[in-house]
């Protein structure tokens, strides 16, 4: 998924590229450098499609987020992250 299509599905969940990134926790940085390529991640892509999809239907994604234990990425991990911008995975 291209950084800009990213945005529009952010954008229809209400959510901001920060508040995105701390959901998936994640730091911003490393949601934000995929725009310098211009693609997400496909797991990055499917969450957000997911997100917008349950704001169109009135479901809390939110909600489901703090029911789930997320362990922080660590800077590996974002820096795997960041690989995959740039090669467009």
């Amino acid at each position: 998924m291209d950084y800009i299509e990213f945005r529009r599905q952010l954008g229809k969940a209400g959510l901001t590229t920060g508040e995105f990134a701390e959901l998936v926790k994640m730091s911003s940085n490393a949601v934000t450098n995929c725009s310098k390529k211009g693609v997400v991640p496909s797991h990055l892509a499917i969450i957000a499609t997911l997100m917008a999809v349950m704001a169109d239907n009135k479901l809390d994604f939110r909600a489901v987020f703090n029911e789930i234990e997320i362990e922080p990425k660590k800077r590996s991990e974002e820096r795997r992250v960041g690989k995959e911008c740039s090669q467009g995975v």
